[in-house]
This record gives structure tokens, C-alpha cells and sequence, in this order.
């Protein structure tokens, strides 16, 4: 594990889907759609990569609807640690998504 890797941590500080002993679904703290995070610090193997994918897929077709959504594979931020998002079709955020309280709260008062 990471020391200082977020997702290492896996703090719930969003809306959790799943979770077994292999990975975690939850909705992204910077963007707001399903991702799926490998338990394991690294780059899985090809075939535990699809598995993980399938459950990420499962997710975002109950929250988006069958073909109503996109994975995106890139880590962007976290490079060195596996995970990938379900994003909504045509789109990059879930702007839907209801905003974290502390999210909420960081804004009150800005206007």
C-alpha cells in the first residue's frame, strides 16, 4: 500500500455501490461517476482487469441505463494505483450527481 494514495486509504467520504475483498465501486470525489478501484496497490492482470471492469459496468448500467455510459480507463491523478470510471454517454461528469456536504458547505457564504 501506498502510504499517502487515496485510494490505498479508501476513506468513504462518497456514495459506496459495492465492495468485496478483490475491489470498491464508488462515486468519485473529483467527477462525481462510478469508478471501480482495485484493492491493490499496482496494475492488475488482463483477466482480473476485465472481471473488475464487468462489476464497474453492472454499476453504472443501474445509475445510467444500458449504453447509457462510457468507461474510461485513464488514471489521470492517480497513475500508479488501478481504477477506472463509468461516465455518463457524451458526457465527462456526472452532473446530476447530489453534491458531498462538504462540498456544500465550502460554498455557502462564497457568493
Amino acid at each position: 500500500m501506498g502510504d499517502d494514495c487515496v485510494l490505498c486509504t479508501a476513506e468513504r467520504v462518497t456514495p459506496w455501490h459495492f465492495e468485496d475483498e478483490q475491489c470498491w465501486v464508488a462515486d468519485c470525489l473529483v467527477c462525481g461517476t462510478p469508478m471501480v478501484v482495485w484493492r491493490t496497490h499496482g496494475l492488475p492482470e488482463a483477466e482480473l482487469e476485465g472481471s473488475l471492469l464487468d462489476r464497474l459496468a453492472g454499476i453504472a448500467a443501474a445509475r445510467y441505463g444500458d449504453g447509457g455510459f462510457w468507461i474510461d480507463p485513464v488514471r489521470r491523478r492517480i497513475p500508479d494505483h488501478w481504477h477506472a470510471h463509468a461516465r455518463p454517454a457524451g458526457g465527462f461528469f456526472d452532473v446530476d450527481r447530489e453534491q458531498p456536504r462538504w462540498f456544500q458547505q465550502a460554498g455557502e457564504g462564497s457568493e
